[in-house]
């Protein structure tokens, strides 16, 4: 009976002793959920920036990859390949101006090959001249000669061959000295001086400078929106720097993963090199667009939500986005002209909420 009595006064004990421990537990944690609601819940009114919307000119922005390619090149060769390469004036960068020389081979042996056909004319017009005497005409007066009695007298001295082979020996002679045929740079300059030309590929490129084709492709589905003549702005991943062009061609063909191939011209591409990867900005202005700033656009519950002010309350509307560049995006449906969009300060608002408004 003693112990049964111990046991149920130790349990009186125990229970208040809990209870205050629980009820202890509750108001720390009351205290603490007053707290958390007092950090989270707003100290003040937010302060929202606003646009009126109204349409205006568009700028759709297409980005994509590309690669440069020279415009206008030729590719040079010597006519002969019989003479070693005496001198070579310019290296690969070199900027060249038309009719500059690039390289030249050794000239002696043509040269004295044109000394011997020269003496070989001189006896050509010789035996004409005895041709024409032997007939009764003065060779000093070839007018007074009649056009056949002429035409058989060269034949019979020589003097037709002897021109043609100087002519072939004076063009060589030009020919042996490569000159620029327009403003450029030069390329695929690899041979040297005191070798044979290797007639197998050309001596060198000349790039034209000034004006840069470039290629790259969009996807089928910016195709409406893209034509010739658009904006294109060109830059190296490399560089900061871009230079304006146009394009020039649609290749009418979608291959199979869904691309467009796009030509376009850029024109006074000082840094651009035949060969080199760019990257590629379209833009292209379209009117009438209902246009807010990407910023003035958020997500919620999964869906596309611009806040519009009514008053000093933020009004919550469902909206479906079109086009869009680098800043902005065209709103297809959900807004209207002459609403006043909240483009700054909405990330945290809800429908209804109190906002203010300030001016930049």
């Amino acid at each position: 009976m003693k112990i049964t009595g111990i046991k149920i006064i130790t349990a009186a004990l125990i229970t208040p002793i809990i209870l205050g421990a629980c009820s202890s537990k509750s108001d720390k944690s009351d205290k603490d959920s007053n707290d958390s609601i007092a950090t989270v819940l707003p100290s003040r009114i937010p302060e929202v920036k606003t646009m009126t919307l109204q349409p205006k000119i568009f700028t759709h922005e297409i980005v994509s990859n590309g690669k440069v390619s020279a415009h206008d090149f030729a590719d040079l060769r010597f006519a002969s390949s019989d003479a070693v390469i005496d001198r070579i004036f310019v290296k690969n960068g070199t900027h060249v101006r038309k009719g500059q020389a690039i390289a030249e081979l050794d000239r002696f042996k043509l040269e004295n090959q044109l000394k011997q056909n020269e003496n070989d004319l001189a006896k050509a017009k010789l035996e004409l001249a005895d041709v024409l005497i032997g007939q009764g005409y003065d060779p000093d007066k070839p007018e007074a000669v009649p056009a056949e009695v002429m035409k058989l007298a060269r034949l019979r001295s020589g003097l037709d061959q002897a021109e043609t082979v100087i002519k072939a020996t004076r063009r060589d002679l030009e020919s042996s000295t490569l000159v620029a045929p327009f403003d450029g740079v030069v390329a695929n300059l690899f041979q040297k001086p005191h070798n044979r030309p290797d007639a197998s590929q050309p001596f060198c490129r000349i790039v034209a400078s000034g004006q840069m084709d470039v290629e790259f492709t969009v996807l089928e589905s910016e195709l409406p929106v893209i034509r010739t003549g658009d904006e294109v702005n060109v830059g190296a991943f490399a560089s900061t720097d871009t230079y304006p062009g146009r394009v020039t061609e649609i290749n009418p063909v979608v291959d199979e993963d869904g691309l467009v191939k796009v030509r376009a011209s850029v024109t006074g591409a000082k840094d651009l090199f035949d060969g080199m990867n760019v990257k590629v900005s379209v833009r292209r202005a379209l009117d009438e667009q209902l246009v807010v700033p990407k910023s003035a656009v958020v997500l919620r519950t999964g869906k596309q939500v611009v806040f519009t002010a009514d008053g000093n309350k933020a009004i919550w509307n469902y909206v479906h986005t079109g086009l869009e560049n680098m800043n902005e995006c065209v709103i297809v449906d959900g807004l209207q002209p002459g609403m006043e969009v909240i483009y700054d300060g909405n990330v945290n608002l809800a429908h209804e909420a109190p906002i203010k408004k300030i001016t930049e």
